[in-house]
């Protein structure tokens, strides 16, 4: 019955908020929390249910024009917040993404153009709104409780109009050279051959600043990040402490590493993008089918809201049919409905079924963008039908056999397919419906890999 599953639904949420300290641990996404003691005393309470709303922060450089995979646990964890009624704001970092975080990094950045920041600051900002959009529209039912508010910054607004002898008589006087100079990040650039530019050294202290911006003017006093960040988080807890006396906390978040041990993200040349002209739905949906076993439990606590005792349950099932994929695949379509809604779910879903089954229904139901998507490297073509066209001129018009025996010989010997199919006859005449489907489009395939997409003009 419907009423006894919202109860049981309302009182797993107001759990949920009581340990939201607790339950994220338990789902490995609260990694460290800052300063430990004081944080272990003073947070669980004030996190508490029925206890005026906190304000947590987390901040995302543009250096690129999207987010990706590992951006994604910091919104989570921004998100978790959000689903317990606290406030959460994600600042994109158009000022401090022109001087570069050192943290973790071999070499300085290379320094971005001021327009090209602010292109990439836009582009973050829709992607940041998309995903609180999405997980508002399709993870959160109205009236379980108090959704937090979101809010959307940018730091060039407020760092972009701090003079600098203001700055470095103010925040700059309270910051301790050598607490910056102490950090893991500083000591290895200072002890490589390129050194440390002046630019990087003062990055914490800009990321610093904004956590004292954000408590003076929206009561932030939890700032979130990577656990590469946990060197910046100290230095903000640092100037907030000195300059207000109030108590604030930091908390880290897991770094997502590939199987390699890299971490995940465009530095390292891994990154699976979370917009749609980067990597597709298809492609990120894959990315997370492709899990391994050993890692996809983490998974499921880790990007999805899927309660503990759900994802155990997923897990029985898996120990006994483990040939279904069933968590890889609860895992993907999660993913993909956060990151592209419903629409880029259902999306992924059908270039699923056109690539690896075959499916004809699903080739014709998808559009020219999904056939772009899915076949990326293929050649598109535009042809005329004309009256008695055979197999062997389809393939010769779109480019993709050699002239002369060798490329009749091709069809002949099992090489080419037309919408999955095998043609073996190069003499067949195509026929509408099953060599052009009904969307107006063929997708041939020669060889395994060589994908020729035919759009059919004045059919």
């Amino acid at each position: 019955p419907q009423p006894h599953r919202r109860a049981h639904e309302q009182a797993r949420r107001a759990r949920g908020a009581a340990g939201l300290l607790a339950a994220q641990c338990e789902r490995g996404l609260f990694q460290e929390v800052f300063p430990a003691q004081s944080a272990e005393e003073q947070l669980p309470a004030l996190l508490e249910p029925g206890r005026p709303p906190l304000a947590a922060y987390c901040g995302f450089d543009p250096t690129a024009d999207s987010l990706h995979v590992g951006h994604l646990l910091p919104v989570m964890a921004l998100l978790h917040f959000q689903r317990a009624g606290h406030d959460v704001i994600a600042v994109v970092g158009g000022a401090t993404a022109q001087l570069g975080d050192p943290s973790g990094r071999e070499r300085a950045r290379e320094p971005l153009p001021a327009g090209q920041v602010r292109a990439q600051a836009r582009a973050l900002r829709a992607g940041l709104e998309r995903l609180f959009g999405n997980h508002r529209e399709l993870f959160w039912e109205p009236g379980a409780g108090r959704l937090g508010r979101a809010a959307l910054l940018d730091n060039a607004r407020w760092l972009g109009r701090e003079p600098l002898l203001r700055f470095l008589g103010g925040a700059g006087g309270r910051l301790r050279m050598g607490t910056l100079l102490s950090r893991q990040s500083c000591q290895a650039r200072l002890r490589s051959a390129e050194g440390m530019s002046l630019a990087e050294f003062l990055y914490p202290a800009l990321q610093a600043y904004d956590f004292l911006h954000l408590h003076q003017h929206h009561g932030c006093r939890i700032q979130l990040g990577g656990h590469d960040q946990m060197g910046n988080i100290m230095s903000g807890y640092e100037l907030v402490t000195k300059m207000t006396g109030t108590d604030v906390f930091g908390i880290t978040v897991p770094l997502i590493t590939s199987t390699t041990g890299d971490k995940l993200g465009k530095t390292a040349g891994n990154a699976v993008w979370l917009n749609r002209d980067k990597t597709s739905p298809f492609e990120l949906y894959q990315f997370f089918v492709r899990q391994q076993d050993n890692v996809v439990e983490k998974y499921l606590k880790l990007f999805t809201f899927l309660p503990l005792e759900e994802i155990a349950h997923i897990m029985e099932m898996h120990a006994k049919e483990p040939e279904k994929w069933g968590p890889q695949k609860r895992l993907a379509a999660e993913v993909t409905k956060l990151v592209h809604g419903r629409e880029g779910l259902e999306s992924a879903k059908r270039c699923t079924k056109a690539l690896y089954y075959s499916s004809v229904e699903a080739l014709e139901e998808m559009s020219d963008q999904e056939l772009q998507e899915l076949f990326r490297q293929a050649t598109s073509a535009e042809l005329m039908l004309e009256p008695g066209m055979t197999v062997l001129d389809l393939c010769r018009k779109a480019n993709a056999i050699p002239d002369g025996p060798s490329g009749y010989r091709k069809i002949t010997d099992g090489g080419v397919s037309i919408n999955g199919n095998r043609v073996t006859n190069p003499e067949t005449v195509l026929i509408l419906g099953q060599h052009i489907l009904k969307n107006g489009v063929s997708l041939l395939r020669v060889g395994k890999k060589n994908y020729y997409i035919i759009k059919w003009l004045q059919l």
